[in-house]
């Protein structure tokens, strides 16, 4: 397994892996997909097994400290020189889960943002998730502002 960042052309695969990791409701869209990866190809990764993508993480760089459902829609909020990474999605093919895949892609965007020189990381989970990103730093905040897919989201914060 090899982790790089997103190409192009692995655009169909990665809408494959975020529809089978998300409800409708809370899954990117094509269009989303496409965006975000023309607009931060550099905080869209993915784990690969031979060139076959089964794990990914993506999000954008901002100056602003809490993840807003405007994120999600606007790719153009990126900011290359932001604070803070928030992370969108964190996705693994059902076939690849529970072998350390999200944990491996999850601990190496980590360590590119502290490379980086973020003041940390952002993102939204569900609350039976909590625990897990607990384990990598991660603190939860409460419940987030966040309505995406119309769900209760919490977020969570690693701070270096």
């Amino acid at each position: 397994m090899q982790i790089r960042t997103a190409h192009p052309a692995d655009l169909p695969r990665l809408i494959a892996l975020e529809q089978a990791g998300f409800p409708t409701t809370e899954a990117a869209t094509e269009s989303q997909m496409k965006e975000r990866l023309a607009a931060y190809p550099d905080h869209f990764w993915v784990l690969l097994d031979g060139e076959r993508p089964v794990s990914l993480v993506d999000g954008m760089v901002t100056d602003e400290p809490h993840l807003t459902d405007a994120m999600y829609a606007d790719a153009s909020m990126h900011r290359e020189n932001g604070r803070w990474q928030m992370i969108f999605g964190v996705v693994t093919d059902p076939e690849y889960r529970c072998r350390g895949c999200a944990e491996t892609l999850l601990r190496y965007v980590i360590e590119q943002a502290r490379r980086q020189g973020r003041s940390g990381l952002v993102l939204t989970c569900k609350e039976k998730l909590i625990h897990y990103y607990a384990k990598f730093g991660f603190v939860n905040e409460g419940v987030s502002s966040s309505e995406h897919g119309g769900v209760q989201w919490y977020e969570m914060r690693l701070t270096f």
